[in-house]
C-alpha cells in the first residue's frame, strides 16, 4: 500500500449536529461554540509514540507528521482552520507515562467555521481516492441515555491533603516555587454507552471551552496551549482559580478577591513567564498583555493572560506543543523539579491528563489545549472504565483543604455530565 495520501475538501450544506456523524464508541471531535471538526467513520491511520522513545514524543510525532504531510496530494479550495489534511492528537503528560501519545488521522472529517461547512476525505493514493466528497453526510442515531458515577481513586481526599502538606514542605525548603498536584476519581459506565452524549453535554454546557474526544480521552478544557493560524501564534495562560459565588454579590466579591490575591497573582506570573520563555526560540515579535484579566466560566473564575507572536520558518504547531509542554500552569516551577515531585506525590500515572490535546494540519497550523476537566474512557470485558482527574497549583501559602475544594470545583463539569 502506498504511504502517500490523497486529500480532498469540499463545502457542503449546513449540518445541524456535527457530532451525530461521529462514532458512538470512539468519537473524534474538537468543538467550541458550535465550530470545529468531527471525524466520520473509522480512522485511516494512527501515529503513536510510547515511553522510552529517543527524545521527546512530541518531536517524534512532529517528524512523522511532517514526513506524511510532505507527500500528500491535497485539494482544499475551502482553506479554513481544520480543512485539508488533519490529525487529531492527544499526548501523555509525562514522558515516562505508560500511556501512548497519539496522532489519529481520520478517513473523513466534517467541519464548521461560522456559517460554512465542509467535508474532507482522506485516503491512500492507490485506493482510488478520486471520488468527490458527497454533499450530504449520514447521521448515526444517538444511543440510549446513560449515567455513570465516579468515586475516590488511587488518591483519596485525605491522601491529597497529605500530599499538599508534603509539597508545602518542599516549597518552604526552597526546593521549588510551585507544583501542581492532581487527584483522580474512578468508576465505570455501561458497556456500549454512546460517548457522543458526554461530548455534547460538555460542549453545550461549557461553550467557551474546547470540548474534545481523542482516543478515549474526553473533556472540556478552558486552557488553550497554543494556536497557529497562517503563522500567527496565540496562546492563553490560565493560572489562579476561584469558585463562582452563589449570587451576583458573592460573584463580585470572589472575583475581586482573586484579582487582588498575591498568592494567585504570583502563581499566574510564574505560568506566564514559563510560556514566554518556551515560545521565544520558535517565534518572532512575541508579546503578552501586561495584566491578567478575569475569565468567567459557569463554575469558576480564572486569571488569564493572552500571548501572541509570529511563527518562525520551518516550525509547526506540534513543535510549539513540544516546546511549551509541560507549562508551569499544570506542572510547576522549576518544571523539571516539579515533575519529579509530581512523580513522588501522586500515586498514579496521569496518562494524558494535563497533556496537549488538539489537531494539526499539513501546513503546521493547529489548535491545541491542555487536557483538563477530562477523563479517560477504556473499554473492558464488562463495561467502560472511567478515570477522571483534577489538580490545583500549590505555592507558599496554599491551604490543603482549600486546594482539595478547588479540585472538587474542577471535577464538577465532568461529574455533572456523567450523571
Amino acid at each position: 500500500m502506498s504511504s502517500a495520501l490523497v486529500v480532498e475538501t469540499r463545502e457542503i450544506d449546513p449540518i445541524e449536529d456535527l457530532l451525530a456523524s461521529a462514532s458512538p464508541s470512539r468519537p473524534l471531535a474538537w468543538l467550541r461554540r458550535g465550530d470545529g471538526i468531527v471525524a466520520v467513520g473509522e480512522p485511516l491511520r494512527e501515529l503513536r509514540a510510547s515511553a522510552g522513545a529517543n527524545g521527546l514524543r512530541s518531536a517524534a510525532l512532529a517528524t512523522a507528521w511532517r514526513r506524511l504531510a510532505s507527500t500528500a496530494r491535497i485539494d482544499d479550495p475551502v482553506g479554513l482552520p481544520g480543512t485539508g489534511l488533519v490529525a487529531f492528537g492527544a499526548l501523555a503528560f509525562d514522558e515516562r507515562s505508560s500511556s501512548d501519545s497519539v496522532l489519529v488521522i481520520p478517513s473523513q472529517v466534517i467541519g464548521r467555521h461560522g456559517d460554512r461547512f465542509w467535508r474532507t476525505t482522506i485516503g491512500y493514493a492507490d485506493d482510488n481516492a478520486d471520488a468527490v466528497a458527497p454533499s450530504t453526510v449520514a447521521d448515526h442515531p444517538y444511543g440510549p441515555h446513560w449515567a455513570g458515577t465516579v468515586g475516590p481513586g488511587a488518591q483519596t481526599p485525605q491522601g491529597y491533603q497529605d500530599s499538599v502538606r508534603q509539597a508545602l514542605g518542599r516549597i518552604a525548603a526552597g526546593e521549588l516555587s510551585k507544583v501542581v498536584l492532581a487527584r483522580d476519581l474512578t468508576g465505570s459506565i455501561p458497556a456500549g454507552s454512546d460517548l457522543r452524549r458526554l461530548v455534547r453535554a460538555l460542549s453545550t454546557g461549557y461553550p467557551d471551552t474546547w470540548a474534545f474526544a481523542v482516543d478515549g480521552l474526553i473533556g472540556a478544557s478552558p486552557e488553550t496551549l497554543v494556536t497557529v493560524h497562517e503563522r500567527t501564534v496565540t496562546a492563553r495562560v490560565l493560572a489562579g482559580t476561584a469558585g463562582r459565588g452563589a449570587d451576583a454579590d458573592a460573584d463580585t466579591a470572589v472575583s475581586a478577591a482573586l484579582a487582588s490575591s498575591t498568592k494567585d497573582l504570583d502563581e499566574h506570573q510564574y505560568a506566564v513567564q514559563s510560556v514566554l520563555a518556551s515560545l521565544r526560540p520558535h517565534t518572532r515579535a512575541l508579546a503578552a498583555s501586561e495584566q491578567p484579566f478575569l475569565l468567567k466560566l459557569p463554575n469558576l473564575f480564572h486569571l488569564a493572560t493572552d500571548v501572541e507572536g509570529e511563527l518562525a520558518e520551518g516550525e509547526s504547531a506540534l513543535d510549539l506543543v513540544g516546546a511549551l509542554h509541560p507549562t508551569a500552569a499544570v506542572a510547576g516551577t522549576p518544571t523539571t523539579i516539579a515533575i519529579g515531585v509530581i512523580r513522588e506525590l501522586e500515586p498514579f500515572d496521569r496518562g494524558r491528563y494535563a497533556g496537549p490535546v488538539g489537531w494539526v494540519d499539513a501546513a503546521g497550523n493547529g489548535e491545541w489545549a491542555i487536557a483538563l476537566r477530562c477523563a479517560q474512557f477504556t473499554a473492558t470485558d464488562d463495561d467502560i472504565a472511567v478515570t477522571a482527574y483534577a489538580g490545583a497549583g500549590i505555592v507558599a501559602g496554599s491551604d490543603p483543604e482549600s486546594e482539595l475544594l478547588e479540585t472538587r470545583v474542577k471535577f464538577r463539569p465532568l461529574v455533572d455530565a456523567l450523571a
